[in-house]
């Protein structure tokens, strides 16, 4: 089909910033999609019917698919594919539908002021997300890019570092990039930084103090990052555990019998894209796993508060599951087993005689392997010192044909 989408970037300058080519669809466009600040910046070159892009967005986006055919534009910041509307619509209009013509990202142009090689910076966003998912990105010599909210995010983004312990970073305050008004100002986070214009941008230089927990890149964090009542999985043995379940781009994990939600959270810190539901059945433990996400910097964890296996009906389908608790409860191995897609892998933890004859009995009737991981600890024994076993983990791996 021949492209009837366009996707327009449009910068601050607004009209001044238009290739020929954008001003030449801009001519034929029927109907223009896009924000209030968009449609008054292009003003003078728009013929066609303007639609203020409505709330919710995804309204905008029904509109939009019902013109299928006509010369249709959407207005967007600066790329519309870095955290723009192009990425929404690419889900519901093909790409030989479209046509985009970006105008410099705020990212590329805060890089170009400040020298910095665009490849090693991170890109984020707290627009309509919290300042928390900000955490694994807090790593010293870390070079940040932060898409704020409003004219409020650059304070609030200084004092939540700060709070955090990376209060020596150095910020700098992009407003109006690539405008006739444009500002920077460039401060350290412990000093805070007023009320700027609603559109900008803060480029971070991460700096840790004393007193900064800086999130270790490793799996296997020490058990004291987490808030637990005791029913945790060990640090030496959530590390084998992570290994053993494998995470990968876009995986889905179930952690059944959740307890803190340490695997979950750990599996979603491997990589910004996976996703996890902590299953615990306990309204407290589940709680508390909230609270455990939300400090470490994986919001988006999903907490279902349930008993296995009767609640894991109605979850996203697994690509990996693990089952730290209820290990010996009748139906759950089975129920996990059954919901894994194929090529999925399914992990289980026991402690006890009970939890291990059930793992003996799965991987009897799966398959798999079995092993057994023990842990000793330095300890006080009077005056002198021992190594104190803990309790022995017997572990089932089977990947499902």
């Amino acid at each position: 089909m021949t492209p009837w989408l366009h996707l327009i970037g449009v910068g601050a300058d607004g009209v001044e910033g238009l290739t020929p080519a954008a001003r030449g669809v801009l001519a034929q466009a029927r109907v223009v999609f896009g924000g209030a600040r968009h449609l008054s910046l292009l003003a003078p070159l728009l013929r066609g019917l303007t639609v203020p892009w409505p709330s919710p967005i995804a309204d905008g986006v029904a509109q939009v698919i019902a013109r299928r055919g006509e010369p249709v534009v959407v207005l967007a910041s600066g790329d519309p594919f870095l955290f723009g509307i192009g990425g929404t619509l690419a889900a519901h209009v093909p790409a030989s539908e479209m046509v985009c013509l970006p105008a410099p990202s705020s990212a590329a142009l805060a890089c170009a002021r400040l020298g910095w090689a665009q490849q090693d910076v991170r890109v984020l966003s707290v627009c309509g997300r919290p300042m928390a998912a900000l955490t694994p990105a807090l790593q010293p010599g870390a070079r940040l890019l932060v898409l704020s909210a409003d004219g409020g995010t650059p304070g609030a983004l200084a004092a939540w570092l700060t709070e955090r312990g990376f209060g020596p970073s150095t910020l700098h305050v992009f407003e109006a990039l690539g405008g006739p008004e444009e500002r920077a100002v460039t401060v350290t986070a412990s000093d805070g930084q007023p009320p700027c214009a609603a559109l900008n941008l803060v480029a971070v230089e991460v700096r840790a103090d004393s007193t900064a927990r800086v999130l270790p890149l490793a799996a296997g964090l020490d058990d004291d990052w987490f808030e637990h009542d005791g029913q945790i999985t060990k640090r030496e043995i959530r590390a084998v555990t992570l290994s053993s379940l494998a995470p990968f781009r876009g995986g889905v994990l179930w952690d059944v019998g959740s307890g803190s939600g340490s695997v979950a959270i750990e599996w979603m810190l491997r990589h910004p894209s996976c996703r996890a539901v902590a299953i615990e059945r306990d309204p407290a433990r589940a709680a508390r796993i909230g609270r455990n996400a939300a400090a470490l910097g994986v919001p988006a964890l999903a907490v279902a508060n349930a008993a296995a296996p009767d609640g894991l009906g109605g979850l996203p389908s697994p690509d990996a599951v693990f089952v730290g608790g209820g290990v010996s409860r009748a139906g759950v191995l089975d129920a996990a087993w059954e919901a894994l897609r194929p090529g999925g892998r399914c992990v289980a933890n026991a402690v006890t005689l009970e939890g291990e004859a059930a793992l003996i009995g799965i991987h009897t009737a799966r398959g798999g392997t079995l092993l057994r991981l023990g842990v000793e600890r330095l300890g006080p024994v009077g005056g002198l010192h021992a190594f104190r076993p803990a309790m022995t983990v017997t572990q089932w791996v089977a990947i499902k044909p």
